[in-house]
């Protein structure tokens, strides 16, 4: 097959979308190299992880011949035609506007409606924009890709689009997260970024829908002998955060850290007890898949998908009740067996989520794609 991505995230973006994209990409290139790979994309960073991903036999990275403002979403399609393109994925929300009209069978994945759920994280116009796109995807794309069942859920009943057109296809992460670092570069970052012996470890934006503050008013009442490490972009919510940690007095126990190299964040989990992750909504969780394959045991929230990403042995409380995250992450520091037996069912676990599995269905969608839309 001749597969055509939206490639704008995975020429573009360093973290989220475009992992994801670039992921996807190149562990399909790598279990079934039958098939051409072809990547569609305004422009191009000149970047280390863009180039190394496109270093390959079957990905072609394809730039518009004519460059125009809409090019993604309606100039595109003579490029996909001109490609022999057999099937086309976006891999983030959008199709190009009448793809179904030239007989090119089309994938979207959707990630998360956040912009719908929590609508006073977006301005206006572009949440006019997300929900035009996203329904305008969902509706018209052959199938649709949905990275967890809260989010096959939400475009159900958000969308009114019918369940059998939605296939659940989880993600995974970064390989380094899957490979132990070494003494000495668990001593480089230590000292790098003077991280305390002993930490909970947290990742994520600092914003309303993350919730750090359940986490700051539980570390309240968890052993003083460990300290809380935050490493996300700070936001207006920081605010809220920095006062209750002054109203606390946990100025002493809690560190922010910001702009992390990616090659540093694998390092930074390893050397942590226990992952902390009270969100209230994800499309997913992918930190907390990140946490499992570094062997950190986890406690996250109930109310959307985390339970999906954690799996049965991580341990999961009420977003806004910081005194039983307190109360089980104390359970955890206090039993070194209880960590080893988390650890050990997380890493199980989390092998669901590995790029074997997962480009296995995706290929496995695509072909049934392809099938049930050939005359």
């Amino acid at each position: 097959m001749n597969i055509g991505f939206d490639g704008k995230r995975a020429a573009n973006n360093l973290t989220g979308l475009g992992n994801y994209s670039r992921s996807l990409i190149a562990h399909l290139a790598k279990y079934f190299p039958q098939n051409q790979y072809f990547v569609y994309s305004p422009k191009v960073k000149d970047i280390p992880q863009v180039n190394a991903f496109v270093n390959t036999k079957a990905i072609h990275l394809k730039l518009p011949e004519t460059k125009g403002l809409l090019w993604r979403s309606l100039g595109i399609k003579t490029q996909l035609l001109k490609d022999r393109i057999d099937l086309y994925h976006g891999l983030s929300h959008e199709i190009p506007i009448g793809i179904h009209k030239i007989g090119i069978p089309s994938v979207v994945t959707i990630h998360d409606l956040i912009f719908i759920k929590f609508p006073k994280n977006y301005g206006v116009i572009d949440r006019f924009i997300y929900n035009l796109k996203t329904k305008y995807a969902c509706k018209h794309a052959s199938s649709i890709i949905a990275i967890s069942e809260q989010t096959k859920h939400d475009i159900i009943q958000l969308f009114n689009i019918a369940p059998d057109k939605i296939e659940v296809v989880y993600q995974s992460c970064d390989d380094s997260f899957k490979s132990p670092a070494s003494v000495e570069a668990k001593k480089l970052v230590h000292k790098k970024y003077n991280l305390p012996d002993q930490y909970i470890l947290n990742v994520g934006t600092i914003e309303t829908r993350k919730n750090l503050l359940t986490l700051i008013k539980a570390l309240k009442n968890v052993n003083e002998g460990y300290k809380l490490v935050v490493i996300g972009k700070k936001t207006d919510y920081y605010k809220l955060v920095e006062k209750e940690i002054q109203k606390l007095g946990l100025n002493d126990r809690v560190l922010f850290l910001q702009n992390v190299p990616f090659t540093d964040l694998p390092v930074i989990y390893q050397m942590a007890t226990v992952f902390a992750y009270p969100s209230v909504y994800e499309g997913f969780g992918i930190p907390i898949i990140e946490a499992l394959y570094s062997h950190v045991p986890v406690v996250a929230a109930t109310g959307s998908c985390l339970e999906e990403a954690g799996g049965p042995d991580s341990v999961y409380v009420h977003p806004t009740d910081h005194t039983a995250m307190a109360n089980v992450i104390n359970r955890i520091l206090a039993s070194p067996d209880l960590q080893t037996e988390m650890k050990e069912k997380g890493i199980a676990y989390v092998q669901k989520f590995n790029n074997e599995h997962i480009s296995n269905q995706m290929m496995q969608l695509y072909i049934k794609t392809l099938a049930d839309n050939t005359p």
